[in-house]
């Protein structure tokens, strides 16, 4: 009897081999419930940011993940601090389209502020008047130097390249300017009657990057100036920070192909066909402010088929004060006029 019952009681080994079973099955379980609750959670933080991600974007889509979700919210908030500085640069640009600090300032680069930038737009096969001009009113050598040290007025002729780089014309342009050194030669504008608007403006932004100036003038190579009482005019101008100066006119607009100032773009202009006010191309002034404008905006300005109605259509809408000055009508010298055009 005894043998028996001692048979059938559990050993004590057993016992301890359910006790860890039920015990790993209990561990099991609330391990998996633990589990289960975080999925859930991160299941509903990635159903949150969708549905956030939607409620800025406006738009319904395929579930992103988290981290692409939270990439593309970081993005939004770097645009709305990117807005807030261009907000800032354009207060900063209202008195002049451009930054107003100086290079001036700087240690290591500095620019000498000077009145007046002249560019004369000649081109091949004009030295005569070149140096007619030279000896007349422009100076040359030490002169012409001296003229930029103690007025703050500086001159050079404005000429492009030949279609045909290297050429005998591009030569004689290299060999003339070797001699008087007082040419800007625009190495990415080819010599063309028709291209005259798009060579003033190439002339306007290379002045503006070469040289701070309070006013940027353009004189045709057939023009004779009275530098003095330019310089003064000028200098009288000086409190405007935007102000485009010249002989205004108007007049009409010529649709007809063989006129001589024909107008290719004519319909643009209305039924009257009438120009808008602009200085007349033989001499005008426009302010730092106006030329920077120029050089900002180059890549989207219209140009026309004449330079000074080009010119013009830059500053139209605007807040430019245009300046109607009698002395720069260069019909004759007896008009009281600073210029003569010959």
């Amino acid at each position: 009897m005894h043998g028996r019952s001692s048979s059938n009681r559990p050993s004590g080994s057993a016992f301890g081999s359910r006790v860890s079973a039920l015990l790993l099955t209990m561990f099991a379980t609330m391990a998996s419930v633990y589990i289960a609750g975080r999925l859930w959670q991160d299941a509903q933080n990635r159903v949150y940011l969708i549905k956030e991600l939607d409620r800025r974007t406006g738009q319904d889509g395929d579930a992103v993940s988290v981290d692409a979700s939270l990439k593309i919210i970081t993005c939004r908030e770097q645009h709305k601090k990117l807005a807030t500085l261009e907000m800032e640069l354009a207060k900063a640009r209202q008195e002049g389209f451009f930054s107003r600090y100086s290079s001036e300032n700087s240690e290591t680069h500095t620019k000498r502020k000077i009145l007046a930038v002249i560019g004369i737009i000649t081109r091949f096969g004009r030295k005569n008047n070149r140096d007619a001009i030279r000896k007349a009113w422009m100076s040359s050598g030490g002169a012409l130097k001296k003229l930029q040290d103690e007025k703050g007025i500086v001159i050079r002729f404005v000429v492009g390249r030949s279609a045909n780089a290297g050429d005998s014309l591009d030569r004689e342009i290299a060999n003339e300017n070797a001699e008087t050194n007082d040419f800007i030669i625009l190495k990415n504008h080819i010599e063309a009657p028709e291209e005259q608007p798009k060579k003033t403006k190439l002339f306007i932004i290379h002045a503006v990057e070469r040289w701070d100036a309070e006013f940027y003038a353009k004189v045709n190579d057939d023009v004779y100036v009275n530098i003095d009482v330019l310089g003064t005019m000028l200098a009288d101008h000086l409190d405007k920070p935007r102000v485009y100066i010249g002989c205004m006119k108007s007049g009409e607009v010529f649709s007809d192909p063989n006129h001589k100032w024909y107008e290719p773009e004519w319909w643009k202009f209305g039924d009257r066909k009438s120009y808008f006010r602009h200085a007349s191309s033989e001499i005008y002034a426009i302010s730092r402010a106006l030329a920077q404008f120029v050089s900002i905006n180059k890549s989207i300005l219209r140009a026309y088929a004449h330079d000074d109605v080009s010119t013009g259509s830059w500053f139209i809408g605007l807040d430019v004060k245009y300046v109607d000055e009698g002395k720069f009508c260069c019909s004759s010298w007896s008009s009281g006029a600073m210029c003569a055009s010959v």
